[in-house]
């Protein structure tokens, strides 16, 4: 049986960064009076207007949709969009205050975009979100689906007032990770997800909505000491590799939650931890990075938020992120 990979599906993370890299080198000679401190390619780009240090964001949902058109179901996808972003800025310490949807669709199905909009409301209110404007983009010559549906994509763009700024420059050796439990696949991974697995076996897991973690994050910044937050999306837990290059340590995933309902799916199908942890979140949608000092607190807040959270390892010397699977080490960066 070959081998099944992500990048098998059409997405080669590897190759992605390494396109993102140049974009972002791009991206930093449009740098203006407004923004003294700018980071491409990080969770959030930061700006000033009249002394107000401010964060802005924008992310789709990805190839979700497929999943949500396959099974006619479009009132939670919304929130998704939503909760993308939020979780995105809250990681460099800002609170999420207003965004702005963009909807592309191939036809003015009314019933359809109530659905969407439903979705987005809900998510904004979740987060404590203003949703202050947005485009309604009606283009079927771009817009075609392979089972005749209605084709549309979403993305969302939220704006955030910086409360303390994270970057993971205050990583030390040894600190905690602590992670939050996802609701599921949340955003990523779905170009191989749809392929795998039956969807319609698989659908309330699918179509569950990325959970929003800005709420406790930001409880977690006020009331505990917090070196770095991580948002668990595109690439994974390679996605730590954001924090090494600000902070010069590394992380080791020691003690990962065994995969669960859709997970241990997905791992019984693909049999590699390696493309399993670097495509999906595997259980784990946000990770914090603290003291050990402040890991009770962090339970707590937890508890106290109804999301189940785990120590899943701790921050090393060495700049890599590595997976301990069943007393075998894998870099999630080198393979």
């Amino acid at each position: 049986m070959a081998k099944i990979t992500y990048s098998k599906s059409g997405v080669d993370i590897d190759r992605i960064k390494k396109i993102q890299q140049k974009i972002n080198k791009l991206i930093l000679s449009t740098k203006n009076k407004y923004t003294p401190k700018f980071i491409a390619g990080h969770y959030g780009g930061f700006f000033n207007v009249s002394n107000q240090k401010l964060v802005a964001h924008c992310d789709g949902v990805g190839t979700k949709i497929l999943v949500a058109q396959k099974l006619n179901k479009h009132d939670s996808i919304g929130i998704d969009a939503v909760a993308m972003n939020v979780n995105d800025i809250v990681c460099v310490g800002a609170k999420p205050i207003v965004g702005l949807d963009y909807i592309a669709i191939a036809k003015d199905d009314k019933a359809l975009l109530e659905q969407i909009i439903k979705g987005i409301i809900k998510g904004c209110k979740m987060s404590n979100v203003a949703l202050i404007g947005g485009e309604t983009a009606i283009i079927p010559d771009m817009l075609q689906n392979p089972e005749d549906k209605i084709g549309y994509d979403l993305s969302f763009t939220v704006i955030g007032k910086l409360e303390k700024f994270l970057d993971g420059s205050k990583i030390k050796e040894g600190q905690v990770l602590i992670g939050l439990q996802s609701s599921g696949l949340h955003s990523n991974g779905f170009s191989l997800a749809r392929k795998i697995l039956d969807i319609n076996k698989w659908s309330k897991k699918m179509l569950e909505p990325t959970r929003i973690y800005s709420p406790i994050a930001l409880e977690i910044l006020q009331s505990c000491k917090v070196s770095a937050f991580a948002h668990i999306t595109g690439g994974a837990f390679s996605k730590l590799s954001r924090l090494i290059k600000f902070s010069g340590y590394g992380f080791y995933l020691e003690q990962m939650p065994q995969p669960k309902e859709i997970f241990a799916e997905i791992f019984n199908i693909v049999q590699d931890p390696f493309e399993c942890y670097r495509t999906f979140n595997m259980g784990i949608g946000f990770v914090i990075v603290a003291p050990a000092t402040e890991t009770e607190k962090i339970f707590e807040i937890a508890k106290k938020h109804r999301i189940k959270s785990y120590e899943i390892g701790k921050t090393i010397a060495k700049k890599d992120v590595i997976l301990n699977f069943d007393g075998k080490k894998i870099s999630l960066l080198r393979g």
